[in-house]
């Protein structure tokens, strides 16, 4: 799979990724909207060109107050991420090459007001969405919000996924609709963050192609 291209549809307004996108860059809105004055962390997790975040500040009154920092391992999506931050106008933005799953790349960063872990549910397996959900503990600030998706292809995982981040201290603020097709969730930390632990993986990021063809949906 090349990610790169992979981000063309994005262009395309009727399309999958279009239309997830929307509902994306619109909660992340809504969420900054809700944030209390003063400086906003952000963190975005394979954040693949900045799409979603940057589509959203680029318009928003709060984008002068972010300090943002998006990982992701290609390095051309990484390029196009720094172009998208600076056409946003958003300054303090760190565009980190390196693989996202690693909770080094988050230190000093943590916790955050606003997470992001979107093109992500999709590309990995169960197990390893789990152990993502139990860092986002770590990640999320108490009262942040985390931002998600994760196709809603049978069998349909968005159900256990919003039980996984409930258990663990995050409430539901909202979730697309099943007939969309995608799925973008919303959850608030309602918990205590907890230390980032250094040094672990979260994820292996497998690929939805390869899952698919793993698991005999193609």
């Amino acid at each position: 799979m090349d990610w790169h291209v992979w981000h063309d549809d994005y262009d395309l307004p009727d399309s999958f990724l279009g239309r997830r996108l929307r509902a994306v860059q619109e909660r992340i809105r809504i969420a900054l909207n809700g944030c209390p004055t003063g400086p906003l962390r952000v963190i975005s997790v394979c954040a693949g060109q900045g799409r979603d975040l940057f589509g959203a500040l680029s318009t928003h009154p709060r984008r002068g107050a972010v300090t943002a920092r998006l990982v992701e391992i290609d390095s051309r999506n990484a390029a196009a991420a720094r172009e998208a931050a600076a056409l946003a106008g958003v300054g303090r933005v760190e565009v980190v090459v390196g693989d996202a799953a690693l909770t080094s790349h988050y230190g000093g960063m943590v916790p955050a007001d606003l997470v992001l872990v979107c093109g992500v549910f999709g590309n990995i397996n169960d197990e390893d969405i789990h152990r993502t959900v139990a860092h986002c503990a770590q990640l999320c600030k108490a009262g942040g919000t985390l931002v998600w998706t994760r196709h809603r292809k049978p069998p349909d995982l968005v159900p256990r996924i919003c039980n996984w981040l409930e258990t663990r201290g995050f409430e539901r603020q909202w979730l697309s609709e099943p007939e969309e097709g995608y799925g973008v969730g919303v959850h608030r930390f309602a918990g205590e963050p907890q230390p980032l632990t250094l040094g672990e993986r979260m994820f292996t990021f497998i690929g939805y192609d390869v899952l698919a063809q793993r698991d005999g949906t193609t």
